[in-house]
Order: structure tokens, then C-alpha cells, then sequence
């Protein structure tokens, strides 16, 4: 684990703080280069805040990045978090004043107009455009740092969408919005939206294409052509069955990139789902999400602006490890050449796999330490990496006792790379805990596994079935002797149909 230490200048927030040394090594300019956009921004003032030794170079790249933004209050922001870590920052960088004046007016004249805009279309009642301006106004304010009215005329749109595609571009908005806001609760409705009107858009799409050739077939044929599709031009023209050859052909190539977009939608959606269940604390169903995610390339646009594969790499391998069973983390991670893509990125993720499918747990615990510093200062991550760390020490606590009877906690130590007292201690927490069945010897330093007498087992098992079976039988006989003797209450419905039709047999028999 990287030296942590805690700010003591705000002793109530705690802020964690990691030395940078050659246990613990971080290459900041490879780790920020994938990234583009307002994600720069906010992963180096994590960094920042982070890691104090490397804050003024941090400093200096996020400046650099600041004026290909058009959101001004970005500087107060990252001057902020510099000096509540090292103070002033007059001599790292300065402010172009400006710059921040120039952005700011043309940021006031565009939502002047913008406004403008939004109002006439109202006046005229003009629903695709409203539809349109309350979009465009919700790109300006995320691009200028409003969340909360970016929001506000993004939900506003979906009162004036009539198609389902609109439906969809508006659940997409919102979704990238609230990735960068690392709003995990809001994510879920939003993905769930947006399937339903994808799944729409592929009925429909399944629809026409149907319905299409079978249009074409009975349409019209074009004058100059015969019934079988020969010209009656002394010139010799293009056949009809030719010219319904290049119409089939346009309408594949059209079906294939639709279905095409849509993987690549599909593909965004379960990767924003898999990050919600990051961020709300479900290590399990994060991994399988995280696990069946389509190539990077379906991401699209998503690349650099908002994750790297990198990143979906160590957020899936993470969670997998903490959170599934061996025999699916084989099945999932090892054997999927999907994600082995991913992995490709972030070298370390493959070496750490193949040390914890091949027990070296010692240097697995080697390799999350070594790269804590990348996973502590992960703005999506930063949060859960104590817990994943501690669940992954676990899992190998129990995988490495599970082969022994008996094991002496000198020996796990030295496998684990752990002190004995260390060892003991989490063995206890797992043994209260129900994850290992055994007990401590603490004078001889000696965890016992417990003795299970599979043949008494075995034994117990077939007679408590043997008891039901009697119980079941038992209940059996003591309703079809009821029956017998006409002892079962009946439904009083039942009982007064029966009583009704009854009556009509006995005065139809009387009318005769």
C-alpha cells in the first residue's frame, strides 16, 4: 500500500494524502494522455488534492487544458484545491485575465441568444424546435459548468420529443452528464429509458424493413420497361430487376449501420449501468456488467472524454477479483478475448490476473500496492479502493487455507508477505465473519480448519429427508380419508353453483 497520510489542515474531512517513491511509482503525463475534455480537468485536481508531491506539475497541465474549455470558473476551481494543499500557486502558473474575461462574454452572448431562440419557438408553439432549443441551451450550460440547468433543459426536451430516436438522444445527454457529475444514483431510470426507446427504434426498424421489399415488389413499373423488367428502349436502358438489385443493396447497407449504432448504444449503456453499480458499492454485479461489455471501439465518442480501456480494465479486473468466484473469474475475465482488449491497456491488469489464477497471492497484494496510486486517485474509483483492496486480501486469505487442514500462520505470513500478528488478525475476522471455518490456535500459532465428518453428514441429510418424506405421506393419507368420509369443507361459491344448478335440473324435470 502507498505511504498515506492525512492533511491535518481540515482534521474533519481526514483527507487522505500518497507519497509518490519507487515502491509506489506514477507516470502522470501517461496517465492523463487518453483524456480530453472537462475529464482532464477533474482528474487532475484529484490528483491534486491526492498527491501533494507532483501537485504543481499537475497544476501546470491542467492549465494547459483550461483554455480549450469554455468554462472559466474551471480556474477558481483548480487554484482552489493547489492552494489548500501547498498554498499560492503565483509561482507555478499565472491567470490570463484576459482569457477568462473573453470566454466569459462570448459565454453570456451565447446564452443571450440561445435564450432568444428558446423563447420565439415557444411563441410559435413550434415543437421540434423547442425540442431542439432546450437541447442546445443544455449542452451550453454543461459546457460551462451548470450542471443544474443542464439538467433542467435536458429533462425539459423530453415534454416535446415525438420520436423515439429523440427519446434516446435526450437519455444519452443525461447519462454523459451525470458520469461527470459522478452521480451514480441518477443513472439506472435514465439507462432504463433509454433501452425501452432503443428497443422501440428496432421494432420500427424491424418494421420497414419488412414492409419495404414487399412495397418495392408490387410498386409501379417505370415506363420504358416491360412487366419482366426488359427496356423498350431502342438504346437498351437499365433493367428493372437491376435497379431493385441496387435498391436492396442500399437498404442492407443502411439495416447493417443502424444495427451498428445501435451495438454502439447498447454498448454505452451497459458500460454507464456497470459504472452506476461502481459507485453505489455492488462490486458483483459492477464486475459482470464491466465483463460484458462489447470492444472499445463501440464506445465511441465515450473514449477520452469520459473513460479510457484502461480504466474499464482496472475497474472490472477489481471487482471480479473482490467479488466473484474463482471457477467465473476464469470464465469471465481469463477466457473473454473482448476484454482481453481492454487488459492490453494496462499491463499490470493482465500480470495480476495470471498471479491470482495461479495462487501467487503475494504477488497479487505486490501489484495492488505497487499501482495504488493509480487507483486512490481515480475519480471514479478513489472511494472504493480500501474496501476492493481489503476484499481482495480476504479472498486470498480463504483461497490459500483452503486446500490445508492445518497451517501454521508463520507460513501464510511468509506467502502473503504479511506480518504474523497481521495474519492472525484478519484470520479471526474471517472465522467471525463465516468465511473460514476453522479456529486459531494462538499459543502455537496454528490455524486448524474444522473437522466435518462427511459419512455423519451424509447420514443426518438422509434422514431428515427420510422425515420429511413420512411428514409429507403422512398429510397425504389423512386427506384421502377425509374425502372418503365426506369430511372436506367446500368453497361456499362452489357449493352455491352447485346448489343453483341443482334447482334447474329439479324444475326442468317438472316442466316436463
Amino acid at each position: 500500500m502507498a505511504t498515506m497520510e492525512v492533511d491535518e489542515q481540515q482534521p474533519s474531512r481526514r483527507r487522505p494524502v500518497f507519497t509518490i517513491d519507487d515502491d509506489h511509482p506514477f507516470d502522470l503525463d501517461a496517465y492523463i494522455a487518453p483524456y480530453t475534455g472537462r475529464t482532464v480537468i477533474d482528474r487532475l485536481i484529484a490528483i491534486i488534492v491526492r498527491c501533494p508531491s507532483i501537485a504543481p506539475h499537475a497544476l501546470t497541465l491542467a492549465f494547459q487544458h483550461l483554455h480549450r474549455l469554455r468554462d472559466p470558473s474551471l480556474v477558481n476551481t483548480v487554484i482552489g484545491a493547489y492552494e489548500n494543499v501547498l498554498g499560492t500557486q503565483e509561482d507555478v502558473v499565472s491567470v490570463d485575465v484576459e482569457w477568462v474575461e473573453e470566454v466569459t462574454k462570448r459565454n453570456v452572448a451565447e446564452r443571450t441568444k440561445l435564450e432568444v431562440e428558446l423563447k420565439t419557438y415557444t411563441n410559435n408553439m413550434i415543437k421540434e424546435s423547442i425540442r431542439m432549443a432546450h437541447r442546445d441551451l443544455g449542452d451550453f450550460f454543461r459546457s460551462t459548468g451548470e450542471f443544474g440547468l443542464a439538467l433542467k433543459h435536458y429533462t425539459k426536451s423530453r415534454e416535446f420529443c415525438s420520436t423515439s430516436q429523440h427519446i434516446l438522444d435526450m437519455c444519452m445527454s443525461v447519462l454523459e452528464l451525470a458520469i461527470e457529475q459522478r452521480n451514480y444514483t441518477h443513472i439506472p431510470s435514465y439507462v432504463y429509458k433509454a433501452e425501452g426507446a432503443l428497443e422501440s427504434l428496432t421494432i420500427g426498424s424491424a418494421v420497414a424493413s419488412v414492409v419495404a421489399p414487399s412495397s418495392a415488389s408490387t410498386s409501379q413499373v417505370p415506363q420504358g420497361f416491360t412487366a419482366a423488367g426488359a427496356s423498350t428502349t431502342s438504346g437498351g436502358g437499365i433493367s428493372a430487376s437491376s435497379m431493385a438489385g441496387s435498391a436492396g443493396g442500399l437498404s442492407q447497407s443502411s439495416q447493417s449501420r443502424k444495427s451498428t449504432d445501435r451495438d454502439h448504444i447498447q454498448t454505452k449503456l451497459e458500460f454507464v449501468l456497470a459504472l452506476s453499480h461502481l459507485g453505489t458499492g455492488a462490486y458483483d454485479k459492477a464486475a459482470t456488467a464491466f465483463l460484458k461489455l462489447g470492444p472499445p471501439e463501440q464506445l465511441g465518442d465515450w473514449i477520452g472524454k469520459l473513460v479510457a480501456p484502461s480504466d474499464i480494465a482496472i475497474y472490472g479486473t477489481l471487482c471480479a477479483l473482490a467479488s466473484l468466484p474463482r471457477s467465473s473469474v476464469k470464465a469471465q475475465l481469463v477466457d473473454n478475448p473482448i476484454f482481453a482488449t481492454y487488459i492490453e491497456q494496462e499491463p499490470y491488469v493482465r500480470e495480476l490476473v495470471q498471479a491470482y489464477m495461479a495462487s501467487d497471492f503475494k504477488t497479487v497484494l505486490d501489484i495492488l500496492s505497487r499501482n495504488s496510486i493509480r487507483h486512490n486517485t481515480d475519480i471514479h474509483l478513489s472511494l472504493h479502493t480500501p474496501e476492493l483492496t481489503k476484499l481482495i486480501r480476504h479472498v486470498s486469505l480463504v483461497l490459500y487455507f483452503m486446500p490445508f487442514e492445518t497451517v501454521r500462520l508463520e507460513r501464510m505470513a511468509e506467502a502473503l508477505g504479511w506480518s504474523v500478528e497481521e495474519v492472525e488478525r484478519e484470520v479471526v475476522g474471517l472465522i467471525q465473519g463465516g468465511r473460514i471455518i476453522g479456529r486459531v490456535d494462538s499459543r502455537g500459532k496454528v490455524l486448524v480448519a474444522k473437522k466435518t465428518d462427511h459419512r455423519a453428514e451424509l447420514f443426518a441429510r438422509a434422514m431428515k429427508m427420510a422425515s420429511e418424506m413420512e411428514k409429507t405421506n403422512r398429510k397425504l393419507l389423512l386427506r384421502m380419508r377425509l374425502q372418503q368420509a365426506d369430511l372436506v369443507v367446500k368453497d361456499p361459491k362452489t357449493t352455491r353453483r352447485e346448489h343453483d344448478r341443482g334447482l334447474e335440473i329439479a324444475l326442468g324435470d317438472s316442466m316436463v
